[in-house]
């Protein structure tokens, strides 16, 4: 195991650390994450996984086309924190001619609640984020009664694990705010369950842009513009308007020697979806600002929008 994910992140340290000792696997330990040197090791130590979260992968590819490496070593690719959208999980299985599987979790609950398997259908890994962990119970509720929600009906993700969090440090009312009297932690992040126990994550409620009343979620903008070829990393982040209450900004990172082509773009998006849907603010970026385990930060881009960078 090749282990570039920051220690202090319950990825890095849950997941990869403690399940590489729990498995009995050697640990390559990476300083700080490199997509050149992490592809390196992946091939000198012959590595067995691949991925991280999204902006990871999609890092460690595009180094790897400039410098290719031996990735016969690699059993799974594996995201979580975000999605990976479905133009990262064909590029990244027809390069290393492997299976993918992502997974979802908490720091409160130390961190898995589920996860999908390679051999899922694409469908499911593209638009779920698996079934329920083992020992793990997953239940939909309803956030107005704390009942059971039916199947296939959005409400709030919530867990029950002998994983969970005891609770916050010193902090009783948070505690009881995340964690039930039935022991159910909320997660506040809305979903859905199918018959199969299916878990779709619908959206993250601080992301969803309100544009005239209607409800646009970025992460289904996001996977359609990175469907076009020129589309190395989008992120969609609702911006004041003045007319509309919020617009939906594109900020985009282009492959390399692509022209940023705005026009090109939202015809490519009005292929696919509902033309309120498009994005009306087009900005492209060389680089995205990122959080400590590599996830995009929104809020960063809104506050330079805000402060006026974009123009």
């Amino acid at each position: 195991m090749v282990l570039y994910q920051p220690l202090f992140h319950t990825g890095g340290c849950g997941y990869y650390l403690l399940g590489s000792v729990q498995g009995s696997r050697k640990i390559v330990l990476m300083r700080q994450f490199d997509a050149q040197i992490a592809n390196a090791l992946s091939e000198s130590e012959r590595a067995v996984l691949f991925g991280g979260v999204p902006t990871m992968i999609t890092a460690m590819l595009e180094a790897d086309a400039a410098v290719p490496r031996d990735f016969s070593s690699v059993q799974a690719i594996g995201s979580g924190a975000a999605l990976a959208s479905p133009e990262l999980i064909r590029q990244a299985c027809d390069r290393l001619g492997c299976g993918f599987f992502n997974v979802y979790g908490q720091t409160e609950s130390s961190p898995l609640l589920t996860a999908s398997r390679s051999t899922d259908p694409f469908e499911d890994l593209c638009e779920t984020v698996g079934q329920p962990v083992s020992q793990t119970e997953i239940s939909i509720r309803d956030p107005a009664t704390n009942g059971v929600a039916p199947l296939d009906t959005i409400g709030e993700f919530c867990m029950r694990a002998y994983s969970v969090t005891l609770g916050y440090n010193d902090n009783p009312e948070a505690t009881a705010t995340a964690i039930d009297a039935q022991g159910w932690l909320h997660t506040g992040d809305p979903g859905a369950m199918d018959s199969r126990g299916f878990v779709r994550v619908t959206r993250r409620v601080k992301e969803m842009i309100i544009r005239g009343g209607e409800n646009l979620f970025p992460a289904e903008i996001e996977n359609i513009l990175l469907e076009h070829p020129n589309g190395a990393e989008v992120a969609v982040v609702g911006v004041p308007d003045m007319r509309m209450g919020e617009a939906a900004a594109a900020f985009v990172r282009l492959v390399t020697g692509a022209k940023f082509d705005p026009s090109a773009l939202v015809a490519h998006r009005r292929a696919d979806i509902a033309a309120q849907k498009t994005p009306t603010r087009w900005i492209e970026l060389d680089e995205f600002p990122l959080t400590g385990s590599g996830k995009i930060q929104k809020f960063v881009l809104r506050d330079r929008w805000m402060a006026g960078e974009f123009g």
